[in-house]
């Protein structure tokens, strides 16, 4: 769909098409300025120069793979209508530079002269130019400017048609009309004196930090965004930026953050797991032993999030912070089952305790677990696939969260089945050896 769309709205000329969340839209726009994912902003002192080099990182931008709705800010190419009166005409004329600017608003933008009512609505009367008359210098050059006093010019056509309108040509130079009793009324046209040009200017003109700014803003699609900003960042190094400054802002900025704080967040979570069950154990080595339910859990999730095309970000990493705590969590229950059968069957052995006995002890205690542990996976993966084929509102962050917890479940469910008794029976098995087991036990 939006790939139909797109193709439809590019059909629009100088629209750029780009699709985010309502909510998305409004925050990103709130906090970094810009409608977009990712955004380039341009700082310089002219505003023609930051111009073209908004459209030269547009074209490098397009370049990129993942790139999509690149657009530049137009902050120039908006026609103006530049009216400069010519102050010594005026005073020829006995005009002011409000009585020449008030002509020029009523005649442009339209004055409202009246309201009449139908029944219970009112609708206001507004005189203004005709649209083809707006357009047209020459006509705008036209348009009567009433003068009630001044020098009167001779040998000029008398010019009708009140504060304004068309009849006569620009070049005429004045027209009375007095009535008995009354002070003259001098029309002038509006060309006599004003100078009236189009010109191309400013869009907009936006400063930031004491300088101009532009800026292109763009999307990013089928590739994380983290790695699409790496690289444009790259590209962006090799532009001669003639004086010009640029700063890289958009979503990126709160990946980027919440990225260095996971780095710090992540450690502190895995030495707090560890600290925990080293005073469980008393023991570095069990306490490691437990712990590479972790690495197992990790393989799966980064197995699954792969299939199924999601990128790293703020939701997955909350999942694998989730899926971390469970895996150890029922690493420490396999290994207390463990425990448990390998003491009941020491103390109904006694001294004709043996390896053999410790093995079998062993493999009685994984067999306990099976069960549980398989359905722990089971209801844990079953209240998470819902959500996988949801298409509510909020399944775009949900799907990135439950896609490491049910792929790290699955690998886990052969670590703690298959690996954690294997490493159990070694680390007990030394221990028998040397004489310690007993020791061991009581110390759990």
């Amino acid at each position: 769909l939006k790939a139909e769309l797109t193709e439809k709205m590019k059909e629009v000329p100088g629209y750029v098409p780009a699709f985010l969340q309502p909510i998305e839209n409004r925050i990103l726009m709130l906090y970094t300025g810009i409608r977009a994912q990712v955004g380039v902003k341009i700082y310089g002192d002219n505003l023609d120069k930051i111009q073209q080099k908004a459209f030269e990182v547009e074209k490098l931008i397009n370049t990129i793979d993942g790139a999509a709705g690149v657009s530049p800010s137009r902050v120039q190419g908006k026609p103006y209508l530049n009216i400069k009166v010519d102050r010594q005409a005026m005073a020829r004329y006995g005009l002011s530079a409000k009585d020449v600017l008030d002509a020029v608003e009523i005649s442009i933008g339209g004055k409202n002269v009246s309201t009449t009512i139908e029944g219970r609505q009112r609708f206001p009367i507004q005189i203004r130019v005709q649209r083809s008359e707006r357009d047209d210098i020459e006509e705008l050059s036209s348009i009567l400017v009433t003068s009630g006093a001044g020098m009167a010019a001779s040998g000029g056509a008398a010019m009708g048609g009140g504060g304004m309108g068309g009849g006569g040509a620009a070049g005429a130079t004045a027209g009375t009309a007095p009535e008995k009793g009354d002070s003259p009324v001098t029309y002038i046209p509006l060309g006599m004196v004003a100078q009236i040009t189009r010109e191309v200017g400013a869009n907009e003109i936006a400063s930031e930090n004491g300088r101009l700014r532009s800026y292109v803003q763009a999307n990013v699609q089928d590739r994380d965004l983290g790695g699409f900003v790496q690289e444009v960042e790259e590209k962006l190094k090799t532009i001669d930026w003639e004086g010009m400054t640029y700063k890289m802002t958009g979503e990126y900025e709160n990946q980027r953050r919440f990225v260095q704080t996971m780095q710090v967040v992540f450690p502190i979570v895995l030495l707090i797991i560890f600290v925990l069950l080293y005073i469980v154990y008393n023991s570095a080595l069990e306490a490691a032993h437990v712990m590479l339910a972790v690495p197992f859990a990790l393989s799966g999730g980064v197995l699954l999030q792969k299939l199924l095309g999601y990128n790293f970000n703020g939701a997955v990493w909350v999942g694998y912070i989730a899926l971390f705590g469970t895996a150890v969590q029922t690493g420490v229950v396999m290994v207390v089952y463990l425990e448990e059968t390998v003491k009941n069957r020491m103390a109904k052995l006694g001294s004709a305790f043996t390896y053999e006995d410790l093995v079998q002890a062993v493999k009685d205690g994984a067999r306990l677990r099976l069960r549980p542990k398989v359905m722990t996976v089971a209801t844990i993966v079953a209240s998470l696939l819902p959500i996988m084929w949801s298409h509510r509102q909020g399944a775009e962050v949900m799907k990135p969260l439950a896609t490491p917890v049910i792929g790290g479940m699955i690998s886990s469910l052969v670590h703690i089945l298959i690996v954690t008794p294997v490493i159990f029976l070694w680390l007990r098995g030394r221990e028998f050896k040397k004489g310690s087991l007993h020791e061991s036990l009581g110390k759990g």
